[in-house]
Order: structure tokens, then C-alpha cells, then sequence
């Protein structure tokens, strides 16, 4: 059996690919495509989609979060493996042989899977309310292994004001050592690198090639050891990062028509799911509008259309042409114009908004907030206050981290809806001369790999002829 290396390298475009000359040399060997992504063009729904090879609609990841209706709650970033309704591409592949190993250093959905070896970011919550970096790590035992070698998992280079390239470094690291000491058939791994300066600066920044250039570097000893190892290499990505001009506060929108409702807690405010007649999930450039009466249903449609920014609005008959038609969807799916995407914030005066809304609260925000990449600029204190509160944290005092802006201009970049142009289309990679004949003829033509094949042309590539 072929063991395969499926290395999700999130916003790999031609672009980034220009300064990337080991992932050039890799693809040279083997060939390359684009890859055709799915609506909504994020994280998860795009993982889940390779992961069960099936769409939104079938699998539930309609996005990195969504309205759990059943509680009445806004959810993002869950991490629970259950949450992906379908059969996973590990346990296909043991239909076909029982002993197949899969490992998963990254990927998201990763805690309750069945894989054989899973590392995940999972902090520690303390029970004075401080937050330590940590990670979900099986079996136990690799847990010390990794940490002793490389160092705790570096949460805070993962996302938010400090994200860099410490933590990428940190899983392609923790990677090799699970190849050199577990072996496994199949090991998925993703590195999150190209988010934070192609949204920090723009798709076309000088940060941008810089940043594509040192992931690189670091993805470099990796792919040695594959080639080295006999390890076939997929490298995939999950969508291309766009140029962003004008972030769209579909919330506040809802709120001035009196459609979205807040309560009050210590002088703040906070979204009131639970009497709202509406209010809007943001995920980057789509988002999910819950509306609590069908009669609604046109009034709210008409009012989001109206909206400068706003493309598409999908009812749900709409949304079965995109394959998102699921019942964690939104009652009506808003989609963003080129150039324009979806703030989460429903408050009207920034002295108003609620405590986590400046911080780097990934769980308790209602929707996506890329202003968290940012120390507010307006704020000459910003990094002062967050070094101040390291030393909190390392002397055990209880801490909050106001340095988040709340000017969502200063976002440069942003994915989400379908690619409009080569520019933005994410790419599909592979080390191996051989086209997998599920998927020859789009190659051999320079067509688009849809990202449901990923689960079966990595069976195909293993030889393990298991019926997707």
C-alpha cells in the first residue's frame, strides 16, 4: 500500500505558489491543477468536504460555525469529529484493509475521531478563568513526546495579533515525528501560514510573498522526507485569500430594521438570539441569516438584497443549487460581492460592544472576526498592554486582552465565496507522476479537481479500490 501524505496548505494559490520554489520542485515531479472549491469556501466546510467526499449539504459543515438551533446558541470553531455527518476517508479506507492507520496533526473536526494518531490546539481552561496553550494529542503517551521535543503547542502564533510562522513550524515538526515513529498509511496535515498576512496585507502585499516564501522553507524538510520515504504527496488548499475593501455589518443592518434584538450584561450589550426576528452568522464572505418566522422570510430577503456589498441572497431552494442546503443552514444564506465580506458585529456604539468583542474570543463571538490578527493601530498601547498581560498570565493573575480593534477597515484580505478568477482559485498538488484515473481526464485538460474527489483519489493513490 502507498502511503500518502495529504498536506492541506491553506491559501496556496499561483501566486503564493511563485515563491514557494521546494513545493515547485515537488509539484514538477508529479503534476498540478486547481482545485474546485465549495460554497461556503472556508475551513471547515471545505475540510469536511474532502474529508467525506461529500457536500455542506450531506456532511453539515456549513461553516466554520452556525446557529445551534437546539440551543439557542451561535457556535464557531467546535471541534468534535461527530459534527460531520458521513463516512470519513480513514474509515474507508479500512473497509478495504483493517489495518490502516490514519494519523491527523491538524486538521480540523480532529477530537472524537477514529483516526489513529490525532493532534489538535485545545488550551488549557484553568479554573481561575486563565487559558494556557495545550493540544489534544492521542495516543497519550505522544502527548510528552511532542511537547518534550518541540515545546508546547504555540497557540498564540496560531492565530490572532502575534500569528506567525512559529506555529506552522510547530506541526510540520510534530508531522515528521509522527511519520518517523508511527508510520501510518495516511497522514493529514494542515498549516495554517497564508492566513494571517495574505488577510493582514492583501493577496498582493509584499508580506504576502514573504510569507508564502518562509512557509516554504519550513514545509521543505518535510517533503524530504516523503520523497525520501516513498510517501506520496497531495497538497491541497482550501480556498485562495481575495482582496478586501469593504467590510459589510449585515447585523446592524438587521438591528436598525428592529429585526435583531440585545440584552444587557454590566453595561454591555450582547446578542439576544433567542428574541432576535433575525440576525446574520458572518463567516468571512457568506453568511447565515436565522430567521424566526417564515412570514419573515421576504421582508428580510429584500432588505439584504438592498444591501451595498451584498451579491446573492439564497433562500433555500437557492441553496440546494450550491449544495448547502442543509438544516444548519440559515433560513436565507447571504453571500458577499467581490472585494466585500461580513463583519459579526450588531452593536451601534463601540462603548457599547460586548467585553470579548476586543480580545481574541474565537469561541464566544457570534461569527468570524479577522480583526483579531491586528494590535488596534489606533491604540500605541496595544502591544504594551498585551506584553503587560503575559506577565500576568506567568505570575498566575487573572487577565483580559483589550487590544483587538474594532475598525474592521484594516482587514486586507478575504475568502469565502467562489473563486472569481484564477487569482483566488485554490490549488491541488501531487508528487507522483501518475494521474489517479478518477481524475486523469480534468488534469490532462488543466480542469478543476472537485475538492468531494479528494477523499477518492487519495484511496486511489493507496491502491486500496474501496468504493467512495
Amino acid at each position: 500500500m502507498k502511503p500518502v501524505l495529504l498536506l492541506d496548505v491553506v491559501g496556496l494559490t499561483e501566486k503564493a505558489l511563485a515563491h514557494m520554489p521546494r513545493l515547485r520542485q515537488m509539484a514538477a515531479g508529479g503534476w498540478q491543477t486547481q482545485l474546485a472549491t465549495v460554497l461556503p469556501a472556508v475551513t471547515c466546510s471545505v475540510q469536511a468536504t474532502m474529508m467525506t467526499g461529500l457536500a455542506p449539504a450531506q456532511h453539515g459543515a456549513v461553516g466554520n460555525g452556525w446557529y445551534f438551533r437546539e440551543l439557542g446558541e451561535v457556535f464557531l470553531w467546535r471541534q468534535h469529529n461527530k459534527l460531520v455527518e458521513g463516512e470519513k476517508i480513514w474509515e474507508a479506507a479500512r473497509r478495504s484493509n483493517p489495518d490502516h492507520r490514519t494519523a491527523n496533526v491538524c486538521w480540523w473536526y480532529a477530537m472524537g475521531a477514529t483516526t489513529d494518531v490525532t493532534v489538535t490546539p485545545r488550551p488549557i481552561y484553568h479554573a481561575d478563568g486563565r487559558k494556557s496553550p495545550d493540544a489534544y494529542i492521542r495516543p497519550p503517551a505522544l502527548h510528552d513526546e511532542l511537547t518534550g521535543r518541540f515545546g508546547e503547542f504555540p497557540l498564540f502564533t496560531y492565530w490572532g495579533p502575534t500569528a506567525a510562522i512559529a506555529s506552522s513550524a510547530w506541526i510540520v515538526d510534530a508531522t515528521r515525528h509522527v511519520l518517523r515513529t508511527h508510520s501510518p498509511e495516511l497522514t493529514m496535515a494542515y498549516v495554517p501560514h497564508l492566513d494571517y498576512d495574505l488577510q493582514r496585507f492583501g493577496p498582493d502585499s509584499p508580506e504576502a510573498d514573504a510569507a508564502a516564501a518562509e512557509l516554504d522553507t519550513v514545509l521543505a524538510p518535510l517533503l524530504d522526507d516523503a520523497a525520501n520515504n516513498g510517501i506520496a504527496v497531495v497538497v491541497v488548499s482550501e480556498y485562495g485569500i481575495a482582496e478586501a475593501n469593504r467590510p459589510v455589518h449585515l447585523n446592524r443592518i438587521l438591528r436598525r430594521e428592529g429585526l435583531l434584538e440585545v440584552y444587557v450584561q454590566d453595561g454591555k450589550e450582547q446578542l439576544d438570539p433567542w428574541t432576535s426576528k433575525a440576525f446574520a452568522v458572518a463567516d468571512h464572505q457568506v453568511a447565515h441569516v436565522y430567521v424566526d418566522d417564515p412570514s419573515r422570510l421576504a421582508r428580510v430577503a429584500d432588505l439584504l438584497r438592498a444591501v451595498p456589498g451584498v451579491d446573492e441572497v439564497l433562500d433555500r431552494e437557492a441553496q440546494a443549487r450550491y449544495g448547502l442546503d442543509h438544516a444548519r443552514s440559515g433560513d436565507l444564506v447571504v453571500v458577499a460581492e467581490p472585494g466585500a465580506w461580513f463583519t459579526y458585529y450588531f452593536w451601534l456604539d463601540d462603548a457599547r460592544a460586548p467585553e470579548y468583542a476586543r480580545g481574541v474570543d474565537i469561541h464566544r463571538k457570534p461569527g468570524y472576526d479577522p480583526a483579531e490578527l491586528f494590535f488596534d493601530p489606533a491604540d500605541p498601547l496595544a502591544k504594551a498592554k498585551a506584553g503587560l498581560n503575559l506577565v500576568k498570565k506567568k505570575v498566575g493573575l487573572r487577565y483580559a486582552m483589550s487590544t483587538v480593534p474594532l475598525d474592521a477597515s484594516y482587514v486586507r484580505g478575504t475568502h469565502g465565496r467562489l473563486p472569481d478568477s484564477a487569482a483566488d482559485t485554490p490549488l491541488i498538488l501531487c508528487s507522483e507522476a501518475e494521474i489517479p484515473a478518477s481524475v486523469a481526464a480534468l488534469v490532462e485538460r488543466g480542469g478543476q479537481v472537485p475538492a468531494a474527489a479528494i477523499k477518492g483519489l487519495v484511496l486511489e493513490m493507496q491502491n486500496l479500490g474501496v468504493k467512495v
